[in-house]
């Protein structure tokens, strides 16, 4: 039965790949997506044709669901099939050779310099304990271009040292090296001085689980500052300084640590290492900041451009 299949896939994922929750859960609704439509269609997961697939694709489509997502979806079910046909479940992969739709490659979303040294204001405005972890959170994010879920997640022990670097464990459970500007050191140091505020009692369950983490929570069964709740913070440090909260988030604080610095001279191939990118091609989205760069470094370069 298909369940079982994927229930066996996803185990092979977590396994052999080191996927994330997170990854896991799309995985899975992407599958499940796909089991139901071609239920309709009277169809099976496990058993489904090349043209059966096509119909799939094509109810994407006519459900109004973007290119992205439904390549996502191609995507799920490819790499599905490939594991069925290893584990000589089918003969062969129905997907094989199909091409998802095609998409334009969106710009990241980005925060120019001034606005984000708006943000960094605005926390600082913000009193306490409060904000005190809210500047960590924000220095650690934007100096470091870590992802929202390495962020919150991060251990208290990767502060244990004194070294002016993280070692952070990313997608696919591969670690990569974050350097730390002073700043970041300075505001984490400042945090760590008042982190008992926000840790549950000490009668509590989940005080062992929540002093694992650098930014621990007295509320969150994890033990850490949820993704959610650290959203919600920065969208009411938007509005507290004067920025369209529409256009804040944890990643497009990520996208503005990459497009910065490249901006500021940074090469791509070291950028990606920074945002622990499998591939320079995820990181080439950003170069669209360059373009400004080249103009005016022709402008002022260039011996035909002084003419």
């Amino acid at each position: 039965m298909s369940a079982s299949h994927i229930a066996l896939f996803l185990d092979m994922l977590s396994a052999e790949r080191g996927a994330a929750a997170n990854t896991l859960a799309a995985y899975r609704h992407d599958l499940d997506d796909a089991s139901a439509r071609l239920a309709r269609m009277g169809r099976h997961l496990d058993s489904a044709t090349s043209a059966d697939i096509e119909r799939v694709m094509q109810s994407l489509a006519a459900d109004g669901m973007s290119p992205a997502t439904a390549a996502r979806r191609l995507s799920a079910l490819k790499r599905y099939y490939r594991f069925l046909l290893k584990e000589e479940v089918r003969p062969d992969n129905p997907t094989a050779g199909q091409k998802g739709p095609k998409q334009a490659r969106a710009l990241p979303k980005i925060l120019s310099e001034a606005e984000v040294g708006r943000l960094f204001d605005a926390a600082d405005r913000v009193e306490g304990p409060a904000g005190l972890r809210l500047r960590a959170l924000l220095e650690l994010l934007y100096s470091g271009g870590l992802r929202v879920s390495e962020l919150v997640t991060l251990p208290l022990a990767a502060f244990s040292r004194a070294e002016r670097y993280l070692i952070v464990t990313g997608k696919g459970s591969k670690d990569r090296i974050v350097p730390l500007t002073p700043a970041a050191l300075e505001a984490v140091d400042a945090y760590k001085g008042v982190r008992e505020d926000f840790l549950p009692g000490k009668a509590s369950p989940l005080r062992s689980r929540a002093e694992r983490y650098l930014f621990s929570s007295a509320s969150a069964r994890a033990g850490h500052l949820t993704r959610e709740r650290f959203a919600q913070m920065l969208t009411g440090l938007a509005a507290a300084a004067g920025l369209d909260p529409a256009r804040v988030s944890p990643h497009v604080l990520r996208h503005a640590f990459a497009t910065h610095l490249l901006a500021n001279g940074a090469d791509l191939r070291s950028l990606q290492t920074l945002l622990g990118h499998a591939d320079v091609s995820t990181t080439e989205i950003y170069t669209h900041v360059l373009e400004a760069r080249l103009r005016s470094l022709m402008d002022d370069a260039h011996p035909l451009a002084r003419e």
